[in-house]
């Protein structure tokens, strides 16, 4: 039997992005949103609220930043989605992130969190943004021997929006395009 909730915005798993722009000033500030995942073949899709220091600095320098939050920068990640850009302006500090200028795009590559898509604004409709993925960084730290992003060096986090956690990736547990083959 199953038990009904009602329209709620339960979805699993919900990965943890870290979003990152530049204000007028070129001071770097960045938040965290649950509420994003990939739209197409290059872009990605965000909700951001438009009171939100992230989306006046979007809609005004058109790139952004999206890095992905790590278990062991978790505390650092839940900070800068607690603490508003518009009243704190120092907030990456006191998270201890440090920033390094995108080479793609006007947008600041968070250090700490070792992979970063860097985008530009595609459109913005409401609270509802496109962004075209130009590049994707991986520190070599998270780089398994064939030369691509491993996972479980990475250490992922993702939102659970029923209880209000964040939960660690686990195990691999199946192979894509591939495990179903045996159904046919």
């Amino acid at each position: 039997m199953r038990k009904d909730f009602g329209s709620k915005t339960w979805m699993y798993p919900l990965p943890v992005l870290i979003i990152g722009t530049y204000d007028e000033e070129g001071r770097a500030n960045a938040m965290n949103a649950a509420w994003g995942g990939i739209h197409n073949d290059d872009t990605v899709c965000l909700c951001i609220s438009r009171d939100h220091k992230t989306m006046k600095n979007l809609l005004k320098r058109k790139a952004l930043t999206i890095s992905f939050g790590t278990e062991s920068m978790l505390k650092s990640c839940d900070f800068v989605g607690i603490v508003s850009g518009n009243n704190a302006p120092d907030k990456l500090e006191k998270a201890g992130f440090t920033v390094s200028k995108s080479r793609f795009v006007d947008a600041p590559v968070i250090n700490e969190l070792p992979m970063c898509m860097e985008c530009e604004l595609v459109k913005a409709d409401g609270e509802n943004i496109v962004a075209r993925i130009v590049n994707v960084s991986a520190d070599e730290s998270v780089l398994a021997p064939d030369g691509l992003v491993d996972y479980k060096k990475l250490r992922p986090i993702t939102y659970d929006s029923v209880r209000h956690n964040y939960i660690a990736l686990g195990n691999v547990v199946g192979k894509a395009f591939s495990d179903g083959k045996e159904l046919k």
